[in-house]
């Protein structure tokens, strides 16, 4: 059984910085896309970051627009491991966020992990980010 264990997020100051981790465990494949969406009150989840975990291009990764040049997502060294470090934050990003994966199977890049994980995957219990100004 998948199972996410998500860690980071709390309060932090605009233009402060916070990482969010994200651990999976249950696959037996180290091919998986995983990624951070986001959710606020009265509106619908969000993408912010996307990669597929076997990927070897630094910059094969999917981002919003909103975040792009503020956030990284990158791959730990543990197995099917990824941060996302945010940086410049600022009131609008304040959110839930969650981590999502799903086995990769036939995606081999990012944009690919991106619309499988709209469709399917495995969603961890949420961190709160929460951006004062």
């Amino acid at each position: 059984q998948v199972h996410l264990a998500e860690s980071g997020g709390g309060p932090v100051q605009a233009r402060g910085s916070l990482r969010l981790s994200c651990a999976a465990s249950g696959y037996t494949t180290d091919s998986v896309c995983m990624g951070w969406f986001r959710q606020v009150p009265g509106k619908e989840r969000e993408g912010v970051a996307i990669i597929w975990t076997h990927s070897t291009s630094p910059t094969d990764k999917w981002y919003a627009d909103s975040v792009t040049d503020r956030f990284t997502i990158s791959q730990d060294n543990a197995k099917n491991t990824v941060s996302l470090q945010m940086n410049n934050l600022k009131p609008d990003d304040t959110a839930l966020y969650y981590c999502k994966a799903v086995d990769a199977q036939y995606c081999r890049g990012s944009y690919c992990c991106n619309d499988r994980l709209r469709t399917f995957g495995v969603w961890g219990q949420g961190t709160q980010v929460t951006v004062s100004s």
